[in-house]
Order: structure tokens, then C-alpha cells, then sequence
């Protein structure tokens, strides 16, 4: 019997032992109560709609190295002031600037037409005049691989597949591969230049530009984004027996070295200040529209998040709430790679407790997702936010999550993260072109992301317990 006791008390003292270093802490029912209470009053505030009115009409464009841009980082300094924040600053960004300067292409045989493109990002030019050659036709990445080395010599690569539609934009991956990767693979076949059809869903005249994998200066050989409608034409040509001959004329520049910036503000904990939770979306835009949706939205939400529950709680609350505009996202994640870079450098990545980016345009949240990064025990947490996101139209999902573009440096460094699924169903007929614009923005959208924002950030940045 005392053997049995002696069993029972240390199977106690281990279970003790586990639950104290793994513990179980709920989220309070005023925790709840004050989230629902915030949820129910964010749905119908239009903070984040007029944010992101003022900052697409006030600046517009914000592309690094233009004085857009510069705008734009003065815009959000005053803003998060006036929105409230008790602490606005911001971060150098050193990059490497590159705009474009001239873009024209014309079919000249079998038949004179115009076609309608624009230069990827850090396209080197072509000569002064432009360049004359026939088009070689692949259907996609894939096919271009399977050339011969050297094979196009004096040709135009042109690769034509299309982006698919998918309500989580899972087609832009198998897609960029070309505008990314496609103009090294076509200088290696020996190509003149690289011509993609637009990454994009749309059926508009209007091209797409986006990032190449080049760090800083240009790419392998002139590479060029062609409409969608123009990318059909050039394949019916073809499909009628001709070979295309255009003329395509790209100038560019590179600015050489320059200075971006991230814009910070945050609201302070009122108990554990040192600990961030993080939002945010990036401050500056490609230059062929006013960047709304991509990724104005994601701004003008962050900063209505904080704000909002800044200016509806009665105290602040517990960690700090931190909103990162980052800087420089088109040309590679340069802001973020440095805001991470310097965390890590300087031991801060440890109080970085969980976070999540808007940069997937203006549309309703349908689904929450979490990191592996969040431990076993947090997952309710996530559970709960969840629930109380449901009758926003909001569901618990599977799989694994980065948080967003910029949030990829911290999660690689362990910081925890989530994914406010938006519908992107309709977000790449907009991405990266001129019709990227404040009036395809809903605001009724807008309130619901508000609202299901403000749920993830109060709950993280109020629940007692840690996400790791």
C-alpha cells in the first residue's frame, strides 16, 4: 500500500511538474467579452477606408527612389501621430534604386500593331532605339528549359502561359516562375530579350509588372511583361503560320544606392512593453497605379487596427502593438529583410511574440491560419480568435503560414505567425498594374477586415500566455 502511495504522490509531483512548464492558460471571459464588444464595433467603422482614401489620392504611387515614396514615408509619420500612436519612428533601408523610363513594342511582321507591356523589375535596357527580332514561342517555363543553350541567338524568347484563377492566389507561384527566373534562362539559350504574358488573371489591355530575383542592378537581358489580350494575339499569329517580328524599346535606369525607410508606430503594453505583437502591410507600391490594393489596403488596415483599439479600450493593452509599414517589398522584401536583420542582431527577435501582414489586397477574410512556429499550447488562442471571428464569415484552417510577404524574414527566425486568408479571387486582375486604383476597393470589405484585425491583434497582444 505505501509502494502504491509512493507511485501515486510521484505520478502527481510529474504531472505537476509537466503542466508547470507547459501551461495551459486560457483566454479570460473578459478578454472575450472585450473582444466581441470591439468586433461588434469595428464592423461598422470606416476608419480604414478613409486611410487608405487619403493615402491613394494625397501621394499615389509610391515606387523606391521617386519622390512618391518619399511622400508616402512622410504620409504615415503624420498619420499614425494623428491617429494616436504613442510611438512614431522610422528605420533606414539601404537599397540599390531602379525605375523604368520608356516601354514600347510593336508587331511589325505579318501586320503593324502596337502591343501594350512594361518592364519587370531592374530590366536592363535594350539599345537606345530598341532591338528587331522574331519571336520563339514556349509555353511556358518549362519548355523554354528544354531549348538548347545558345539556340536563340538573335531571337526574342516569348513564354505564354497563363496565371490560373484560384481563390487563395495558389496559381502565382507555378506562374512567376517566368517573370522572376525567365530572363536568366532565356540569356542562357542565348535570347536577345525575355517577353512573359502578364502574371495576372485579368483579360485587360493592361500589363503587370513585378519583381525579378535580381538583387540590385539588372537583369540578364531586357524582360518584358506583355498584356494578357496582346499575349493572345501574338499566339493566334502564330497559330495562323506567321512568325511575329517586333521592335521592343525598354530604357531604364538604376538609381544606384538610395535610402528607403519602414515606418513604426505602435501603442505601448501597459504591462509588458518589450513584447511586440506585429501587423502591418508595406508602404510603398509599384508606379503604373496608386497601389490600393496592393498594398495600400494592407496599410490602411494595420493602421486602423491599432488605432481602433487604442482609441475603444479603456486601457491599453497588456504586450505592445507594433504596425510595421515596411519599405521596399516589390523589389525583394528589402525592408523586412532589414527589420529582421536588425532585430536579430541587436537580441529583440526574442520579444517579438506573434505576427501577421495584409498584402493581399482589399477583399473579405474567410479563413485563420496558423504557423508551425505556435506551440501546441497557443493553439487554442487561435481557436478562440476564430470563434469569434465566425459570424464574420471566418473559419479555422490547416497548413503552415509565413504570415504574409514581409513577416518571411521573422518567421524563419521563430516568430510566430498568422494568416487572415483573404479572398483573392479577383486580386490578380488588379496586382502590379495601372488599374490598381482606390475605386476597386469595397468598403464594406474593409470594415470586415477592420473587425477580424482587430480580434487577432487584441487577443495576442492581451492573452497572458506565450505563442512559442
Amino acid at each position: 500500500m505505501k509502494l502504491i502511495k509512493l507511485a501515486a504522490i510521484a505520478a502527481c509531483v510529474l504531472s505537476a511538474s509537466v503542466f508547470a512548464n507547459d501551461p495551459i492558460i486560457p483566454v479570460s471571459p473578459e478578454t472575450k467579452a472585450t473582444t466581441t464588444t470591439l468586433r461588434d464595433k469595428a464592423i461598422n467603422d470606416n476608419s480604414a477606408y478613409q486611410i487608405l482614401k487619403s493615402l491613394t489620392t494625397e501621394v499615389g504611387a509610391r515606387h523606391p527612389g521617386t519622390p512618391g515614396e518619399k511622400a508616402g514615408i512622410e504620409w504615415g509619420i503624420k498619420k499614425l501621430k494623428a491617429l494616436g500612436f504613442d510611438k512614431v519612428y522610422t528605420e533606414d533601408v539601404k537599397m540599390n534604386g531602379w525605375v523604368r523610363e520608356v516601354e514600347k513594342a510593336e508587331i511589325l511582321v505579318p501586320s503593324y500593331q502596337k502591343m501594350v507591356i512594361t518592364a519587370l523589375g531592374r530590366s536592363k535596357s535594350t539599345p537606345k532605339g530598341g532591338l528587331e527580332a522574331d519571336i520563339v514561342h514556349f509555353k511556358n517555363y518549362a519548355a523554354l528549359e528544354k531549348a538548347a543553350d545558345n539556340s536563340l541567338k538573335g531571337k526574342i524568347a516569348f513564354i505564354s502561359n497563363r496565371m490560373e484563377r484560384l481563390k487563395n492566389g495558389g496559381g502565382y507561384g507555378p506562374a512567376n516562375i517566368a517573370r522572376s527566373k525567365g530572363h536568366e534562362l532565356a540569356a542562357q539559350k542565348g535570347a536577345e530579350a525575355l517577353l512573359i504574358r502578364s502574371i495576372g488573371t485579368d483579360d485587360h489591355r493592361n500589363p503587370h509588372t513585378g519583381a525579378t530575383n535580381v538583387a540590385m542592378g539588372y537583369t540578364a537581358v531586357p524582360a518584358v511583361a506583355l498584356s494578357n489580350p496582346d499575349a493572345d494575339q501574338l499566339v493566334r499569329l502564330m497559330e495562323f503560320g506567321h512568325t511575329p517580328k517586333i521592335r521592343l524599346n525598354i530604357q531604364t535606369k538604376d538609381l544606384g544606392p538610395i535610402v528607403t525607410k519602414n515606418v513604426i508606430g505602435e501603442i505601448t503594453g501597459r504591462e509588458l512593453p518589450n513584447e511586440v505583437v506585429v501587423i502591418g502591410g508595406h508602404l510603398d507600391s509599384w508606379d503604373l497605379g496608386t497601389g490600393a490594393v496592393d498594398d495600400g489596403a494592407g496599410v490602411a488596415i494595420a493602421m486602423a487596427t491599432g488605432a481602433f483599439i487604442k482609441n475603444n479600450v479603456t486601457v491599453n493593452p497588456r504586450r505592445t502593438i507594433r504596425v510595421i509599414l515596411w519599405g521596399a517589398e516589390e523589389l525583394g522584401l528589402i525592408g523586412a529583410r532589414a527589420y529582421a536583420k536588425a532585430r536579430q542582431e541587436d537580441g529583440t527577435i526574442a520579444n517579438h511574440v506573434i505576427g501577421s501582414e495584409s498584402d493581399f489586397g482589399a477583399g473579405p477574410v474567410y479563413g485563420l491560419q496558423s504557423s508551425k512556429n505556435v506551440s501546441v499550447n497557443a493553439l487554442h488562442v487561435v481557436d478562440t480568435m476564430a470563434a469569434i471571428m465566425g459570424n464574420l464569415g471566418v473559419s479555422r484552417r490547416g497548413g503552415d503560414t509565413s504570415g504574409g510577404p514581409d513577416m518571411i524574414p521573422l518567421a524563419a527566425l521563430g516568430v510566430p505567425a498568422l494568416n487572415l486568408m483573404q479572398d483573392g479571387t479577383d486580386y490578380f486582375d488588379l496586382h502590379h498594374t495601372p488599374d490598381d486604383t482606390f475605386d476597386k476597393v469595397n468598403p464594406e470589405h474593409m470594415r470586415q477586415n477592420l473587425a477580424v484585425w482587430t480580434v487577432f491583434t487584441y487577443i495576442a497582444a492581451e492573452w497572458p500566455g506565450s505563442f512559442k
